[in-house]
């Protein structure tokens, strides 16, 4: 089959792959019909290769029809139509009882100290073979696969594995007062969704901040309130200056590692990058550092007593934070890897009548085929053709 394989700091290519079989009862083989890229999928692409080798697929937004499943696997059959959540679960442990899905420990990576394995992401995370590719092997498919009706575009469910929940867990964990005041760092594809959630569970002002006119304008097109940062001198003083003069109630990082106008953490991030692979895992394990510029922006803007919400992936092990002013104005700190499942029940009922209230159908800027991956990604990262996200057809 073909599928997309890294093969070095922003070089992927799309490379025959031997087909995916049963490994285990529990396994599924899904035929992808579409498979997103994801924002966390560039981190792949520029700083986290140490913990990638050549030949391994990516992805981790796929969908598709159930082709073959194990003996062990009865509540899906061939010819079902599915999303596949991005991390793997198996829904009956002690963490799966308590709904912590990204936790799971039957498949928590132990020897490398994360949580549950996921698709596509690095030996981090059990170097499971990912889902831009024709075909994927799913392990814990009596649990994982999410069943979607028949009917509708792709893109009507392929957000279900990742991005939609990852945002209504965002807006959930920074707990808006309602009719209070929500911002979100960062208008990507998470962002975007994080700002519509925001409004749709009661925020009475959401705004959200970015620098790109493509992601400005989409958000605007959803009623929300936007700041373009590079207009701006001082961030946090101009989010409280907008709110009362206190801050947001609660506000989202929705962009992470990798933020722009951070220097330092971009120098530390390509110095690990150019390590050979043990040495920068050390690194990066031992002496890792983040671009922080969003994070600290945030910590700085919510108001006092205020919550802050990590969505944005992050890997730094020595991040300076500032938690004298942390402690001082009472902030508030949740974030973790989305437990996809368990918001899957919220969520499908917007999805399933013709309103579309989230707008996932007004998402995706640009549809592929799996064959131009490369350039896709090229595009997303360097934020092209007003590109905000691209979805694979296989």
């Amino acid at each position: 089959m073909k599928a997309l394989t890294w093969q070095g700091k922003r070089d992927v290519r799309v490379e025959d792959v031997p087909d995916p079989k049963i490994e285990e009862p529990t396994d599924a083989i899904i035929r992808i019909t579409s498979t997103a890229i994801c924002g966390s999928d560039l981190h792949l692409y520029e700083v986290l290769g140490p913990y990638l080798k050549p030949g391994d697929v990516l992805g981790h937004e796929p969908m598709g029809v159930v082709e073959e499943v194990g003996s062990g696997v009865t509540r899906l059959k061939p010819g079902d139509r599915v999303v596949v959540p991005f991390n793997i679960a198996c829904g009956s442990c002690w963490m799966c009882d308590r709904q912590l899905y990204a936790q799971c420990e039957t498949t928590q990576v132990t020897s490398e100290g994360k949580g549950a394995a996921l698709f596509g992401y690095t030996s981090l995370y059990g170097s499971v073979p990912g889902g831009q590719a024709e075909y994927l092997r799913v392990p814990q498919a009596q649990f994982g696969p999410i069943k979607i009706p028949e009917t509708g575009p792709d893109e009507r469910w392929l957000y279900l594995s990742d991005i939609l929940p990852t945002a209504w867990q965002a807006v959930k964990y920074a707990d808006t007062p309602p009719g209070g005041t929500l911002a979100v760092f960062g208008l990507g594809p998470v962002g975007q969704f994080c700002a519509r959630i925001g409004r749709h569970l009661g925020a009475g002002r959401v705004i959200g901040l970015d620098l790109v006119p493509e992601r400005l304008e989409m958000a605007r097109r959803h009623g929300i309130e936007v700041l373009d940062v590079s207009e701006l001198d001082d961030v946090p003083g101009a989010l409280i200056d907008l709110v009362d003069a206190r801050g947001p109630d609660a506000v989202i990082d929705a962009v992470g590692m990798e933020a722009h106008g951070a220097p330092l953490g971009k120098i530390a991030q390509t110095a690990a990058g150019l390590l050979p692979d043990k040495l920068g895992q050390t690194m990066t394990d031992k002496a890792g550092v983040d671009r922080l510029v969003v994070l600290h922006a945030a910590l700085k803007a919510v108001r006092r007593g205020g919550t802050v919400s990590i969505s944005g992936v992050y890997g730094g092990e020595q991040d300076p934070m500032p938690l004298m002013e942390m402690f001082d104005r009472g902030v508030q700190l949740r974030m973790g890897q989305c437990h996809v499942k368990r918001w899957i029940d919220d969520i499908m009922p917007l999805l399933a009548g013709d309103d579309d209230p989230l707008g996932v159908e007004d998402l995706r800027t640009h549809r592929l085929p799996l064959a131009r991956a490369p350039q896709a990604y090229e595009m997303f990262q360097k934020k092209q053709d007003g590109c905000v996200k691209v979805v694979l057809e296989p």
